[in-house]
């Protein structure tokens, strides 16, 4: 694993913010709070967790173009999606009730597994967030009124024969198997893996989801002396 850190409060204005570190990967997330559902939810007594996510031009070695014009592309939209199903998993959103909550993950340095960093940094915004919420209705639980449980991610891969957890982008670039694992309490959310250069056996799977269940205990760990601070 790299070394792992959570700044809270990095951003003053949003209900919510938290610069995850992963190593030379480093993310701002923003919790931002709105009385403006989707169209479909509202009336319905239930909240709502989206996110937004995006890589800043200096980000990587060679500039990013920005998106324009409301145009995302793919990769983005993809991983903003990902990072949206998450972390509403972590959320019981009949009890949060008619809110809307949008995280925001803004890429400043890319060194593999950004979607993973954004998760779990996500998180801990949207903590953050939901104890603002809960302040507000004189809730003396905080966010723990409105959550499901403790939820992170991380990559794993098989890198030269050899399982690898928490991949740079070293690692990532040489991967023959590459996959991202997320959790929540020691169960999983969703677990995306590919073979980028071949098959893997079920023996190798079942090494990388072990590999990853150890690092999301760090990274959880990291998680709780953040918002314990």
């Amino acid at each position: 694993m790299r070394p792992i850190s959570f700044q809270r409060h990095y951003i003053s204005h949003p209900a919510g913010s938290c610069l995850a570190s992963f190593g030379e990967t480093k993310v701002i997330c923003t919790a931002s709070i709105s009385e403006s559902l989707p169209r479909w939810l509202v009336g319905k007594g239930r909240g709502w967790v989206s996110a937004e996510y995006a890589m800043l031009p200096g980000s990587t070695s060679s500039r990013k173009r920005r998106d324009r014009g409301g145009k995302t592309d793919g990769r983005s939209i993809e991983i903003q999606r990902l990072i949206g199903r998450s972390l509403r998993a972590a959320v019981n959103l009949e009890a949060l009730g008619e809110v809307s909550i949008t995280v925001d993950c803004d890429v400043l340095q890319a060194d593999g597994g950004t979607r993973t960093t954004a998760i779990s940094g996500g998180y801990v915004a949207l903590v953050d967030a939901l104890n603002k919420i809960a302040a507000e209705r004189g809730e003396e639980r905080g966010a723990a009124a409105y959550l499901n449980g403790q939820l992170a991610a991380v990559s794993v891969g098989v890198v030269k024969g050899e399982i690898v957890c928490d991949l740079d982008y070293y690692h990532d670039s040489r991967a023959d198997v590459d996959m991202n694992v997320v959790m929540r309490d020691g169960d999983f959310v969703e677990v995306q893996g590919t073979g980028e250069q071949g098959v893997f056996s079920r023996s190798q799977m079942d090494q990388l989801l072990d590999s990853a269940a150890e690092g999301i205990e760090l990274i959880q760990a990291a998680q709780v002396a953040a918002l314990v601070d």
